[in-house]
């Protein structure tokens, strides 16, 4: 950008100013030329040496090295999450099945690191506050590896710079950023996942910037290098937490884009044929879809080969799945189920049993509609005798000892109350379209009120005949005449319901959360050959199987973390750095993390986003009004190149926004590196480093022609070889230098120590920052 009025013309016409009479021609053919040398030699020491971007590269990752490792070793405490992710690599070397709503590949990271040292798993991370010391915990090598991470995060940043072409103090204010970042040391030092997921999602923009840097030598090596790389870099992100699928996006969008500049018969570097743009997608197909696709699944094809023996994930899990567990409580305590056994049925997700007892529903409910005023059936979560039902069957068998199978038509008799279950055409309390439960007395359940109590046992996958047993039969209790399946939620009802669960029928049948098991056979003999057991070999199931079973509960538990937090934040309150997260206090110190960022580089880089928005409406109105006040080369890299960063960054932010479930501050880390890109990059853009020098002659000669086409060939970092980037080096320093003061100033924050007082602590509120005030 220059601020030459020569650059501002009127669309479709003439420069504002007159050009050069005829006869000073020679004379600026000669500065032309002269000025062409200058900048060949200045291109020339650029690309041999570039000695300047290497050392800041060195510097800038020494000190990423410094800020992230120093004192790893305090707190000698777990510390806030490290109680789930510290935990997870326990169980990988334990080898026990456990269930965690992230894909594997950021917990397999912290088990090899365990495995490296020679730890054996042995302490679970039950508790924050539990000491590493005197439970001889390897914390610090599980901490150093997200460390690491952190810190090749600031390098890959400066790449990500250096590699889009821009200047040197653009590049290091940008590392600077992320550099200097509270939040990001923070979260790097500590058994998290979120050093993986930020690291792979800048190598993801790093490896598709030097893909896309050689379009014009398409499926050469390196061109497959690096398509490759982008494609397993994405894949690493998205295997770590599912938000990866935002850096899906973000390459997606301009890989879009630039197959449709593929496609077009008018393009500079002559049209493709049909075949020859099939290889370019059918490359990028492989390259960006298959090979990560393949990648994500050999992640849980390691997990599921590492966690081969029963654990707490079990129950997350159908009992075929659980039957290829080795050591599997629902296999060895299996029991086979006959006609007239009193049972306990357990719903498999809120875990309340099938309940009775002698009150009744009221007449009408708070809504005005009315009730059968039929005993309550409800959900109760504590063991009781009212829970228990007798299981007979809907014919007359003789004898004892017939075995209850899938498919078969049942009624259960209530003991206590000696009622019948049964299901009818009446509103449940919460649910207008769902049916009410209630139970019959003997008379009606045997006489017109009989086929109300009839029941079909579906097995979930069972095949037509199979054995009903406790624990191992996951079924859903279908109402024979109305197909509706028995139902529970969370909500309580009312106190006429003593807070207990509603029970009801559902008419979505194929829904996952209609599920039941029964839990056992209480009072049989203990020398029943039914408790015989022989011993059981584990079972195998499909690779697909497992996974798609493990995928759906994933996503179900994953949308299910709604409960409220006191420490979760609103995405609108991400970018100004409203709140953070206290991760760990000591009262006896005053020592404390809390989890911020730095205050200066958050809210510089926010507004630089605005600033940049700005920029693009400004320009768009003056287009509109004939006035085009950017040369072509400069708009070309603010919307490709920074908007490239400004798209990565809305990507991995906006979506928050449509999110119900639980959200904290570290969420927008990988969009605040993105800001740190765009902040960069608007450094350059704002302090006018384009030179303005040849641009601005306007020569019908060829020695102009050749003078335009040296400039159009060479990127930016090579023609400002020659340019005094002064101004640009004191705004850079100013920034970098703020961003140093406030990663000082909030440094006890984020390394715990030293303890601060009262004073010192209100001095650092300064926005509604929960930090603790030790007495």
């Amino acid at each position: 950008m220059s601020s030459s009025p020569n650059n501002v013309r009127q669309r479709g016409g003439k420069r504002a100013t007159t050009p050069n009479p005829d006869s000073d021609t020679a004379l600026l053919n000669g500065s032309a030329i002269e000025k062409i040398e200058q900048l060949k030699s200045a291109t020339k020491d650029v690309v041999t040496k570039e000695w300047d971007y290497k050392l800041a590269l060195g510097i800038i990752t020494i000190l990423a090295f410094i800020t992230r490792f120093w004192g790893i070793s305090h707190p000698n405490q777990v510390v806030f999450d490290e109680v789930h992710f510290g935990k997870f690599a326990s169980y990988y070397l334990q080898r026990t099945y456990f269930f965690d709503v992230h894909p594997p590949f950021g917990k397999l990271l912290f088990a090899f690191a365990g495995w490296l040292v020679g730890y054996d798993g042995s302490f679970l991370f039950e508790n924050i506050g539990d000491s590493y010391i005197t439970n001889k915990v390897p914390y610090v090598a599980y901490r150093s590896m997200p460390a690491l991470m952190g810190a090749l995060t600031v390098s890959t940043t400066f790449l990500i710079m250096w590699e889009s072409g821009y200047s040197l103090p653009a590049t290091i204010v940008a590392a600077s950023i992320v550099l200097f970042d509270n939040a990001h040391i923070g979260q790097t030092r500590l058994i998290l996942l979120d050093a993986t997921l930020v690291l792979f999602m800048a190598l993801s923009v790093l490896c598709y910037i030097r893909f896309y840097k050689l379009r014009h030598v398409p499926f050469g090596r390196k061109w497959w290098k690096w398509l490759l790389l982008t494609g397993i870099s994405m894949s690493c992100v998205i295997s770590t937490k599912y938000v990866g699928a935002f850096t899906f996006f973000s390459i997606g969008v301009p890989v879009m884009i630039d197959l449709w500049d593929l496609l077009d018969v008018n393009r500079k570097q002559g049209a493709l044929g049909l075949p020859d743009f099939g290889k370019h997608l059918g490359a990028r197909i492989i390259g960006l879809i298959v090979v990560p696709f393949l990648m994500y699944l050999f992640w849980f094809q390691v997990h599921f080969s590492i966690l081969s023996r029963s654990g707490p994930g079990d129950d997350f899990m159908t009992p075929e799945f659980q039957q290829t567990l080795s050591d599997n409580l629902m296999t060895q305590q299996a029991v086979g189920i006959d006609y007239f056994d009193n049972i306990a049925m357990k719903h498999k997700e809120t875990k309340v049993y099938l309940h009775s007892h002698v009150d009744k529903y009221p007449l009408r409910y708070d809504d005005g509609r009315i009730s059968s005023q039929g005993q309550q059936v409800t959900g109760y979560p504590h063991n009781d005798t009212n829970n228990l039902w007798q299981i007979i069957p809907s014919a007359p068998l003789e004898g004892l000892g017939h075995k209850v199978k899938n498919g078969d038509v049942v009624r259960f008799r209530h003991l206590v109350t000696d009622s019948w279950l049964m299901t009818h055409d009446v509103a449940s309390p919460f649910f207008p379209t769902n049916q009410e439960f209630t139970t019959a007395p003997t008379e009606d359940a045997n006489g017109g009120r009989f086929n109300d109590t009839m029941f079909e046992i579906r097995i979930e996958n069972g095949k037509p005949g199979q054995e009903f047993k406790t624990m191992a039969s996951h079924f859903k209790l279908v109402h024979f005449p109305t197909k509706v399946a028995m139902w529970t939620h969370t909500t309580p009802l009312p106190d006429w319901g003593y807070k207990q669960a509603e029970i009801n029928g559902n008419k979505n049948i194929a829904q996952s959360s209609n599920i039941w098991f029964v839990e056992e056979v209480p009072g049989l003999p203990i020398d029943s050959p039914r408790l015989v057991k022989d011993e059981r070999k584990t079972k195998s199931m499909p690779f697909l199987k497992k996974y798609f079973e493990l995928q759906r509960a994933m996503f179900f538990h994953n949308n299910a973390l709604t409960s409220s937090h006191p420490y979760a934040s609103f995405p609108i309150q991400w970018p100004f750095l409203l709140r953070g997260v206290s991760f760990w206090t000591e009262n006896e110190t005053r020592q404390q993390i809390y989890f911020l960022g730095n205050p200066i580089g958050w809210w510089f880089a926010s507004s630089i986003l605005a600033v940049f928005a700005g920029i693009l409406l400004a320009d768009q109105v003056s287009m509109r009004r004939g006035v085009d006040a950017l040369d072509l080369r400069t708009r070309s890299r603010l919307y490709n190149s920074t908007g490239f960063f400004f798209l990565i960054w809305a990507a991995h932010y906006i979506p928050f926004f449509i999110m119900g479930r639980q959200l904290f501050l570290h969420h927008y880390l990988p969009a605040h590196l993105a800001s740190a890109l765009v902040a960069g990059a608007l450094v350059e853009f704002v302090f006018n480093i384009e030179p303005g020098d040849i641009a601005s002659l306007s020569i019908k000669d060829g020695s102009s022609k050749v003078a335009s086409r040296t400039q159009r060939s060479r990127p930016i970092r090579e023609r400002i070889a020659g340019q005094s980037l002064v101004t640009t080096w004191a705004a850079s320093g100013v920034v970098v230098a703020g961003l140093m003061w406030g990663f000082w100033f909030f440094a006890p924050l984020t390394y715990g120590r030293p303890g601060l007082s009262v004073d010192q602590v209100m001095a650092r509120k300064w926005l509604s920052y929960d930090l603790h005030f030790a007495k």
